[in-house]
């Protein structure tokens, strides 16, 4: 009997130790989870003849957040009839902006499935063309061309979607196109 007691117990702390380490990973990830992120803080469009041909998106970390690699991370997009998967184009990349937002990158080199990225602040220098990762305080645009995503975007559009980090809480993208298209530049979603 002290024998089987005693196997009994060992089975019973091998099955508390694994639950224990089981539970403590979930808390990592959930933690992970919920208090990294990215924000959208705006979304600009450039007109180029009747439409949209251009979006930039304003991103930058949550409050609290890990770094993030946006080699991870993916841009789902859509123009209520068609939906886009986008993912970054370390060839479409700027440090800075040059004389204009719109033209720093040539994004007519991105396709329907790539985005474009222009560093705005990166106290750090830890967002590099080829490892471009965001911290606190960074801020970065992303570039996409709508025009070969949607062939442009007209008036009246309704565009969603998310920016998507490898973990973490995805950024929202959600606006309407206004009834004209006045500026050559135009604020989409403050």
């Amino acid at each position: 009997m002290i024998l089987v007691a005693g196997i009994s117990a060992s089975v019973l702390i091998q099955t508390m130790n694994s639950l224990e380490q089981q539970a403590m990973e979930t808390g990592t990830q959930t933690i992970n989870d919920i208090s990294s992120g990215l924000k959208v803080l705006r979304v600009n469009g450039y007109k180029f003849n009747t439409k949209l041909s251009q979006l930039a998106i304003f991103l930058k970390t949550i409050s609290g957040s890990n770094s993030i690699d946006l080699n991870q991370a993916y841009i789902s997009l859509s123009d209520s009839s068609d939906q886009v998967i986008l993912n970054y184009d370390n060839t479409c990349y700027a440090s800075s902006v040059s004389s204009s937002l719109f033209s720093t990158i040539n994004s007519s080199n991105l396709t329907a499935t790539e985005y474009g990225l222009i560093v705005i602040r990166d106290i750090d220098s830890s967002c590099e063309s080829t490892a471009p990762v965001i911290n606190n305080d960074d801020l970065v645009v992303v570039m996409v061309n709508t025009t070969s995503c949607f062939s442009g975007l007209d008036v009246r559009k309704s565009v969603f979607g998310n920016v998507v980090p490898e973990q973490g809480i995805s950024g929202v993208i959600g606006f309407t196109t206004p009834s004209t298209f006045v500026n050559t530049i135009i604020e989409l979603q403050p």
